[in-house]
């Protein structure tokens, strides 16, 4: 059995060092991962429509899960770093690509990325991404991952992402392992 620990984003709300106790912590008690939420926008919910259901709102303080895990994995040895989870149709495949494989690379492989597509479709306005196609694009952008990671070079043309003759480097030693969840229809 594997234990893992939720990395505590609106109770430690942006104090330094509290996340560095936390983390330093967590591998001292020895918890196999840190699981990490992902949102980058954070908005009201009310006067909407549609209504936003979700849990969290602008009140609710998120670390960006690549640069914790990065900070995360400079002052640790062992514990293990996971995104449960990176709402991957709303981010730049590349981009992903990139800062997933320098987490994995300076953590010497301790990254399972968890990957869903949110439910906060203000969030995807406000990075200009598609709400409504986030079910096929998230499909598209694993397989694109994957290739990124394993290729120095790749031409790839999809419906949302393309790439001509280019890739990431460094890239990651290994295919970094990915998880989805989610409970929509486009999940």
């Amino acid at each position: 059995m594997r234990l893992g620990v939720v990395f505590p984003q609106i109770e430690i709300a942006g104090d330094a060092e509290a996340v560095r106790r936390f983390v330093l912590a967590a591998e001292e008690l020895e918890y196999d991962y840190i699981l990490a939420y992902d949102h980058v926008v954070k908005a009201v919910h009310a006067d909407r429509t549609p209504e936003l259901e979700g849990p969290y709102t602008e009140k609710d303080p998120f670390h960006d899960p690549f640069v914790l895990f990065g900070y995360a994995a400079g002052i640790t040895r062992r514990i293990e770093f996971t995104t449960g989870v990176l709402i991957l149709p709303q981010r730049q495949t590349v981009l992903v690509a990139q800062q997933a494989a320098d987490v994995d690379i300076l953590s010497g492989g301790r990254l399972r990325l968890g990957v869903g597509i949110g439910w906060n479709y203000v969030e995807y306005d406000a990075l200009g991404e598609n709400f409504r196609t986030r079910g096929r694009r998230a499909d598209e952008q694993i397989g694109y991952l994957r290739q990124l990671w394993k290729e120095p070079v790749v031409s790839f043309e999809g419906r949302f992402d393309r790439i001509d003759r280019a890739g990431i480097n460094p890239r990651p030693k290994r295919s970094i392992p990915i998880w989805i969840g989610g409970v929509s229809e486009p999940a």
